[in-house]
């Protein structure tokens, strides 16, 4: 069997232990009279010793420790007895409430209390004399307030320990929310930038496909004027989102954000990057008169259209296209019909994240949204239908 490697304070502590004990026996300094069953000589070196080497397994092995030191203390009394034996069996008996197991540090301090008052009152009955309480003071003092000492230290060493893990787990909540906010901080971001550059580059698509491909000088020169001015409305939005990642100010929002207010607008400039496509663009508003709408809901509308637009500009077929907006039973519905389209329309590298950053923008404000084919009237369209709830908690409070 290999014994357990001692620990470096358990070793220092046998040895001053030991080298104490050792000087007072050469001085003759006793516990006890002469009066001793033992002889005197260096018989009473012998629990000295076995004390020592029970002290190098305080730590390892306490209960043994314990066990066998209660023997070693106990023969130290039939000697002329030695202090550093008592002072180091105390010792083993605050180890072994604080390294011991969780059963013994709890019944180690219980038995010590019975045993001290047992021992008081069994010398008390023997001697009547209160000199006797004496004994019970000094058994009191090298069991009982060693083991209370260790049950104290032992309960706060498993506070401090609960503490630190507590903070531990804090830290690692903290870093992963932080990690969540800055994902989802980057995929607001992305479906930003998506929205409002996407617009403008496939129109620039669009018109610069159609310039180079028709050799007429005043087509070519609308479809420059068309690109232009899709290229300085980009590089506006560009800068303005761009603003919002290098404000430093505090506020969630340093630029106004486009509403519903806005669709007009949209709609229109739609109308102009389509009609060299075929393509016409009808604003149907069914709002109530009067409707207030949470701030997240209009954004996510109005990206919605602007993204539908867009992916109607690249696709669809020759023919109009309906944007409407309908309000009812605490919800906003927006709908996009345009014709079903065959042409595959300009692609660039990330093409296709338009109806995934929809999806995403609905299902964060627990919305529906459905986008496919359907039939209409005999006709195959190609339509956008999302419905957004709006309920008085979504409502920014009045300033």
């Amino acid at each position: 069997m290999r014994l357990p490697r001692t620990h470096r304070d358990d070793a220092l502590i046998a040895a001053a232990g030991l080298a104490c004990g050792v000087l007072l026996w050469s001085f003759g300094l006793y516990t006890q009279g002469p009066n001793s069953p033992l002889p005197d000589g260096p018989v009473v070196l012998v629990p000295l010793f076995a004390m020592t080497a029970l002290a190098l397994l305080r730590r390892t092995r306490p209960r043994t420790a314990l066990l066998a030191g209660t023997v070693a203390v106990v023969a130290d009394q039939f000697t002329r007895g030695n202090l550093l034996t008592v002072v180091m069996f105390a010792d083993i008996v605050y180890a072994a409430v604080v390294y011991g197991p969780p059963a013994s540090a709890r019944r180690i301090p219980v038995t010590t209390g019975l045993i001290t008052i047992a021992v008081t009152l069994g010398f008390l009955a023997w001697f009547r004399e209160p000199e006797a309480l004496l004994i019970g003071v000094v058994t009191a003092l090298i069991s009982f307030f060693p083991a209370i000492t260790g049950a104290v230290v032992r309960n706060h060493r498993q506070a401090a320990d609960t503490a630190r893990l507590r903070a531990e787990q804090t830290a690692l909540l903290a870093e992963m929310d932080r990690r969540q906010a800055v994902i989802a901080e980057r995929s607001r971001m992305a479906r930003e930038l998506h929205d409002m550059v996407a617009n403008h580059l496939s129109a620039i698509a669009i018109h610069s496909t159609a310039a180079l491909s028709l050799d007429d000088p005043k087509t070519s020169r609308d479809a420059l004027g068309v690109i232009r001015e899709n290229s300085v409305d980009g590089l506006a939005e560009m800068r303005r989102l761009i603003g919002l990642l290098r404000d430093s100010s505090g506020h969630d929002e340093p630029a106004a954000a486009p509403t519903l207010d806005g669709l007009d607008a949209l709609v229109r400039q739609a109308g102009v990057n389509g009609s060299a496509s075929g393509l016409t663009f009808t604003l149907v508003d069914g709002r109530a008169p009067d409707t207030e709408l949470p701030a997240p809901v209009e954004l996510a509308a109005y990206r919605i259209v602007q993204e539908s637009l867009t992916n109607t500009l690249k696709h669809a077929d020759a023919g109009e296209v309906t944007v409407a907006l309908h309000s009812a039973d605490h919800a906003l519905t927006v709908e996009v019909t345009s014709p079903f389209g065959t042409r595959p329309g300009p692609r660039a590298p990330g093409s296709g994240a338009g109806l995934v950053g929809m999806r995403e923008r609905i299902a964060l404000l627990g919305g529906v949204f459905e986008a496919g084919p359907v039939e209409e009237r005999g006709e195959k369209i190609w339509r956008v239908r999302v419905e957004l709830p709006v309920t008085e908690d979504d409502k920014e409070p009045d300033a």
